[in-house]
């Protein structure tokens, strides 16, 4: 949990930053797909502090209330920051649109707006690579959601980047609210993935078709141990995974070693999958 809290704290940081730099350089200059970024990287931020509140919430042991823990508070973080970032696609587009149809295209210092662009780049770039590596260690949504909304603003920013290169090298100022739209389109989809992604747990879908397989393989592993398994189920919680089936064992076969068979397909499922939570409903034949 520390690590994933360290991981969130620092996206926090790194958003701060450069909220600060792209709002101000965006204001000084004019520059629509500047402030554009601005709007894309205070999503961001809001992302980063309601990934870092849900991963300190989704790490709490089940409780009298919840029962099966808390895991989905990290899928609920990842549907409201993909809602946040379409919210942001909109109010860009919007924005430029106005730019636009009022002739006020601004961007006439780009300077400051091309540092600026480059330097947000880079820290994305390595900021995010260290969110998913986190995400994909811990099994963070949460996380691996904010990765997401932090690499899509890599390119974002390299989108703004080239629009202003090329309003320095054309003079053509209508390009910068035409970038700007562009930037938009980018974080909409982006926001569109991390809602996806965050309904499928919260909804109880079945986990990936190759999850599936790989505990297939592991409970027949042992079949000669047992006469046949049905119903199997699984969904997601945040990090955890959750398997339950039917196993029908040989009529007269002892109590404690029915036990012991379960124990090692639990173990082995857990082996492969860490935060499973396995349940085997041990049923005679006949």
């Amino acid at each position: 949990m520390a690590r994933k809290v360290q991981a969130a704290r620092l996206s926090v940081a790194s958003n701060v930053l450069l909220v600060a730099a792209k709002l101000a350089v965006g204001l000084a200059t004019g520059s629509v797909s500047v402030l554009s970024e601005a709007i894309h990287s205070m999503m961001d931020l809001a992302a980063a502090v309601i990934a870092l509140f849900s991963v300190r919430v989704a790490s709490r042991p089940a409780d009298e209330d919840h029962a099966y823990g808390h895991g989905k508070v990290e899928n609920l973080s990842a549907l409201v920051e993909g809602a946040l970032i379409i919210g942001a696609a909109g109010w860009i587009v919007a924005e430029a649109a106005g730019k636009l149809y009022a002739g006020h295209t601004g961007a006439g210092t780009v300077g400051p707006g091309i540092v600026v662009m480059a330097a947000s780049a880079l820290i994305n770039w390595t900021v995010s690579g260290y969110l998913f590596r986190v995400a994909r260690a811990e099994e963070s949504m949460a996380l691996e959601a904010d990765a997401l909304h932090l690499r899509t603003d890599v390119w974002t920013s390299a989108g703004v980047l080239a629009g202003l290169l090329l309003v320095r090298l054309t003079g053509l100022a209508w390009l910068d609210p035409v970038v700007a739209m562009a930037v938009a389109a980018m974080i909409a989809k982006a926001g569109w993935d991390a809602c996806r992604g965050a309904l499928q747990p919260l909804v109880d879908a079945r986990l990936p078709r190759d999850e599936e397989a790989e505990i297939v393989r592991l409970i027949e592993e042992h079949r000669e141990a047992y006469v046949e398994y049905h119903d199997l189920r699984t969904r997601r919680s945040g990090a955890v995974r959750h398997v339950d089936f039917h196993l029908v064992v040989r009529g007269q076969q002892p109590l404690d070693e029915v036990h012991r068979l379960c124990d090692q397909i639990e173990a082995a499922i857990c082996r492969r999958f860490p935060a499973a939570h396995v349940l085997i409903h041990p049923e005679p034949a006949g």
